[in-house]
């Protein structure tokens, strides 16, 4: 599924917990693994990566460091993976001073717009590496959706998740349509019956021929705006992994990263997983 993840690192107190959880990763996918570092390099800092990884037990002939001096952190990175045709980037959130709540900073939201791969960014690295017990799938209707429940339900079973929701959301123009009318409130009802199930067929059709292995899947479906609405359902059964899609086709986040991606990825409700194609 992912042959080359990257891992951004600086030499701070997370570092070697976002390489535990990149080699993590590593083995669960038999992938090479890209470091990338920001800054000048120094046999110093050389010598202090090449000891960590080697009490890590990283695999040294699978995994590349890269250098990357003179340049702003973002566009440095992107380039690395652009070079090195890495599938997934794993980065680390920030945690809000005060508040148990994780964002996205600057060079993160760059990151995520630009990246030419797939993105996973860790809300709190562990040294004993991360579960993703419960894992949320957004299965709002795109173009990219397919793809998204397809590589979803394949990372879930990689990392041997147990419980997966794929959440679907009414859409809203079709709900007021629906009960705009002078019904009754028996047809009123039926006409929500039929869209919520109209969302739960979509995510049948596409999940049509795919694995699931032991996975436990379950189909929800929801009103309003889908990022809040994920957002919501992720923190109320205290999900550990939130996948989304990154749609190009529909400029997904041009056009929706100011409006319903800001606040999701401002106040991190879990581990995030974004999908390119």
């Amino acid at each position: 599924m992912f042959k080359r993840i990257g891992l951004a690192i600086a030499f701070s107190p997370r570092m070697e917990a976002l390489i535990t959880e990149a080699k993590r990763l590593v083995n669960f996918f038999g992938s090479e693994l890209i470091l990338i570092h920001v800054g000048v390099k120094t046999e110093e800092l050389e010598g202090q990566l090449d000891e960590i990884l080697s009490r890590l037990g990283v695999e040294k002939a699978k995994t590349k460091v890269l250098w990357k001096e003179n340049g702003k952190p973002a566009k440095k990175i992107l380039e690395a993976c652009r070079e090195e045709n890495v599938d997934l980037l794993v980065a680390g959130a920030l945690k809000q001073e005060g508040f148990l709540k994780y964002y996205l900073g600057s060079v993160g939201r760059k990151i995520i717009r630009k990246a030419p791969c797939s993105v996973l960014t860790l809300i709190e690295p562990k040294m004993e590496t991360t579960e993703f017990s419960k894992v949320v799938i957004n299965g709002t209707q795109l173009e990219i959706t397919p793809e998204v429940i397809r590589q979803g339900i394949d990372f879930s079973k990689a990392i041997a998740a147990k419980n997966v929701y794929i959440l679907n959301e009414i859409k809203m123009y079709g709900l007021l349509m629906g009960t705009a009318s002078e019904d009754t409130e028996d047809e009123v009802s039926g006409t929500r019956r039929q869209l919520v199930q109209d969302e739960i067929t979509y995510v049948e059709e596409n999940m049509k021929g795919i694995d699931v292995g032991d996975l436990k899947i379950s189909i929800k479906v929801t009103g309003g705006r889908w990022a809040t609405e994920l957002a919501r359902f992720c923190e109320k059964i205290e999900a550990d992994l939130l996948i989304v899609g990154d749609d190009r086709s529909l400029t997904f986040f041009d056009r929706l990263f100011p409006h319903d991606l800001e606040d999701l990825l401002s106040t991190l409700p879990c581990n995030l997983l974004i999908i390119k194609p």
